[in-house]
């Protein structure tokens, strides 16, 4: 029989409609990497018992857009050119294996991550050893390179006779968006990740403009490669006439989405696209207020908040995702919560993003973002009540992830004998 664990006397979050969202003082079974029950008072029978009265439980989270490959890169140590330059491959893979553990000792236990930036496809490799038990880390999906266009990508700015690597595959014109998306698939990706704008700036209007990338052609071709095998597209796309051709191309996720028109919110919620925001990396390291840079960097912030309150008002589908990496992976990922509860999301709703929402992303609805029977069995537990103060999320104590408990800092009891 496969090992079970009763996870006793919580309140539990369920996130599933079915059930409705609370059980107090509930209780969870789990059998083998599967949730099996979850009921006010579940026989124990020949289970090892985890008491966890007076703690909160819910589903393990999910982050969907994630940077293993980066660390925040400081400026004064080289940025992010450094890395490319100088950085052995088995350096960036021994800090992307750091990353990996930091998501799940946070409490997510699912990660969409967003390239690899100059890495190749390391992050196919991560992924297998995750999965294979020989290094610990979330459940993951991985977009390899990613793809954009001839000037739209770094690194930048050398002398234009030499030729440095850049963090994403270039292409031009649709044979080689379609070949681009063919080798990247082909060789591991679970999404496709496009850059459909690049830079930004205010414009002389006041406005956030930012350069536009791959053309609609190019997307298209791009889009249905990938959806030609059962995969998904994800566009980082700032706004403008780049968020426009995403929309227009058939992309299934807009990444950060910082200027979003009333038409556009219309377009995503009649073609069903999500919004991955990533709200709080734009609030750090603003330069000086009476600088270009600076004047970009506060725009952004503003236009970005006034967009995502629209969307969130009008019923676009929303995902959890912190664009962690590009910030230090030492940072708590759940620090995106607070924002988005300021910014117009109730605490349950915040939750429902990084846990149900983002499954459904995922297209794993169901079995993953949920504490429902037949779903695997990611589970974390906090103390104290996060739907009354949301960064609660920032201090998960205990993980357990597909049945094997990975963190126990909460003191969450192991019965010596089993309870019946």
């Amino acid at each position: 029989m496969a090992n079970r664990t009763l996870i006793k006397g919580g309140t539990v979050i369920t996130v599933d409609p079915a059930v409705g969202d609370f059980y107090p003082s509930g209780d969870v079974l789990v059998e083998g990497n599967k949730i099996v029950a979850v009921a006010q008072t579940i026989d124990a029978g020949d289970a090892e018992v985890i008491d966890a009265t007076d703690c909160l439980v819910l589903p393990g989270l999910i982050d969907t857009h994630t940077h293993i490959f980066l660390q925040g890169e400081d400026a004064a140590a080289g940025g992010y050119d450094v890395q490319l330059l100088k950085f052995p491959a088995s350096y960036r893979v021994a800090r992307a294996t750091v990353a990996a553990r930091r998501a799940l000792e946070q409490g997510f236990t699912s990660i969409r991550d967003m390239e690899t930036e100059g890495a190749g496809y390391g992050d196919v490799g991560i992924k297998q050893a995750i999965n294979e038990g020989v290094i610990s880390g979330p459940r993951m999906w991985v977009s390899t390179i990613s793809i954009s266009s001839t000037g739209g990508y770094p690194l930048e700015g050398y002398a234009p006779e030499i030729t440095v690597p850049k963090g994403s595959q270039l292409i031009d014109g649709p044979v080689e968006a379609r070949k681009a998306a063919r080798e990247q698939l082909d060789k591991g990706a679970d999404w496709i990740k496009v850059y459909m704008t690049h830079r930004s700036w205010v414009g002389k209007n006041g406005e956030l403009a930012s350069q536009p990338t791959l053309t609609v052609e190019e997307l298209r071709a791009i889009v249905d490669e990938t959806h030609g095998w059962g995969k998904k597209v994800a566009c980082h796309a700032y706004g403008g006439e780049g968020l426009q051709r995403a929309l227009d191309g058939g992309c299934d996720s807009i990444e950060h989405g910082l200027v979003l028109t009333d038409a556009q919110i219309a377009q995503m919620i009649r073609q069903g696209t999500w919004l991955c925001a990533t709200l709080n990396i734009y609030y750090g390291g603003w330069a000086p207020a009476d600088t270009p840079a600076g004047q970009r960097d506060r725009k952004r912030a503003s236009a970005h908040e006034e967009s995502f309150r629209k969307a969130l008002k009008a019923g676009v589908k929303i995902a959890f995702g912190t664009d962690i990496g590009g910030m230090p992976w030492s940072e708590p990922i759940a620090q995106e919560f607070p924002r988005m509860v300021e910014f117009g999301m109730t605490p349950m709703q915040a939750i429902q993003s990084a846990t149900s929402r983002a499954a459904e992303l995922l297209e794993m609805k169901g079995r993953l973002g949920v504490i429902a029977a037949g779903a695997y069995a990611d589970v974390v537990a906090v103390s104290g009540d996060p739907l009354a103060n949301i960064k609660i999320l920032e201090n998960v104590g205990f993980v357990m992830k597909d049945g094997k408990v990975f963190k126990n800092d909460l003191a969450l009891k192991n019965d010596a004998e089993p309870r019946r």
